[in-house]
């Protein structure tokens, strides 16, 4: 992932982005089901009653919670010193898992994000003390359960899942063991990097993750793996596009994606930045829809899609075409039921 960073950085530096055109931002014309919540932050999380939304600051940042009713925000990782952190996902008890380092070096940031260095945490939800370590390493974004203390990350070429524990009075991982290499992968994705994203809210002995690689590098397909069956299925089919898996539907049907499927006609670098959401179905087909049309504008993109528990909200952020994977410039919320009511219309 490092080398997909300092590739992008390079790509931006010599071409100062091809690709961007004159135009509106899209924050200037929002359709009346979408809402910008904050004027900052990334990587959006609902609570389990859909009432709050947890994000990042920034990439090695704050974590910060969002009361949608009152628009109040409040810090969540102020009462401690910390190095900064590019994940923070609700577990199911509430508390909270964090990703980050134990060092940060400005001069050289990206390590921070880098597997070996990025490890996992549990903040109490009570916020009265630091976060605990768990003992691992995580490449990416870990995968929580909604309803069980159960978690899968992503190291090296290698998912793993476990159970978070709190019987000594402190969290702690359990029972955690490898469930499957990349090399185990069915063709395109066999040994391609991997990243978890969501257990099957209708059967968590599904696990939701993407596989990248590919001809240019930057190819990606979602797939899952049954931990009972021991079995993989491709959702998306489309070995030509970058389709990432983000955020789940209650219903376990549907899931949103992060995918270029508008711009086929871009290859390498160009692809990746060219991003907006789609709703794939899960149901092997390979089915989408396109929901964002942020990138209608080559100069932005919209990214990191999750789903209320009610399936009724989509929290979202937005951000330039250029900036790195992840970053974000602000959060948003789609009224879910309202665009399916308008969709037809645009």
């Amino acid at each position: 992932m490092k080398k997909l960073y300092l590739v992008a950085f390079i790509f931006v530096a010599l071409s100062h982005l091809a690709i961007a055109q004159e135009g509106d931002s899209p924050l200037d014309n929002l359709p009346d089901y979408i809402t910008q919540v904050t004027e900052f932050g990334e990587r959006a999380d609902w609570s389990h009653d859909g009432k709050r939304v947890l994000f990042l600051e920034k990439t090695f940042g704050d974590v910060f919670e969002l009361e949608i009713e009152t628009g109040k925000i409040r810090s969540m990782t102020h009462h401690y010193f910390h190095e900064g952190y590019v994940r923070a996902l609700y577990l199911a008890n509430g508390d909270i898992l964090l990703s980050g380092a134990s060092n940060f070096n400005s001069n050289d940031p990206w390590k921070s994000r880098d597997a070996r260095n990025t490890e996992l945490w549990v903040l109490k939800k009570d916020l009265k003390s630091a976060p605990t370590a768990l003992g691992v390493h995580c490449k990416e974004g870990p995968a929580v359960s909604r309803t069980k203390m159960n978690i899968a990350w992503a190291l090296g070429s290698t998912i793993y899942a476990g159970e978070i524990d709190y019987e000594s009075g402190k969290p702690k991982l359990k029972n955690w063991k490898p469930l499957f290499q990349s090399a185990e992968l069915p063709a395109p994705a066999k040994g391609w990097d991997l990243e978890t994203q969501n257990f099957n809210p209708k059967n968590e002995k599904e696990l939701f993750f993407y596989a990248f690689g590919g001809q240019f590098g930057f190819n990606a397909e979602v797939l899952s793996y049954n931990i009972e069956e021991k079995k993989f299925t491709n959702y998306s089919k489309s070995q030509d596009t970058y389709d990432e898996a983000e955020g789940i539907f209650p219903d376990g049907l549907s899931m949103l994606i992060e995918s270029n499927r508008h711009r086929t006609s871009y290859k390498g670098m160009k692809e990746f930045l060219t991003l907006d959401i789609y709703k794939l179905k899960l149901d092997e087909t390979g089915d989408v829809e396109r929901v964002t049309y942020f990138n209608e504008n080559p100069e932005y993109k919209a990214s990191n899609p999750v789903v209320s528990d009610d399936g009724r909200y989509m929290a979202f952020q937005y951000a330039h075409a250029e900036d790195p994977a992840g970053f974000g410039r602000g959060i948003l919320i789609m009224d879910l039921k309202a665009w399916e009511k308008k969709k037809g219309k645009r």
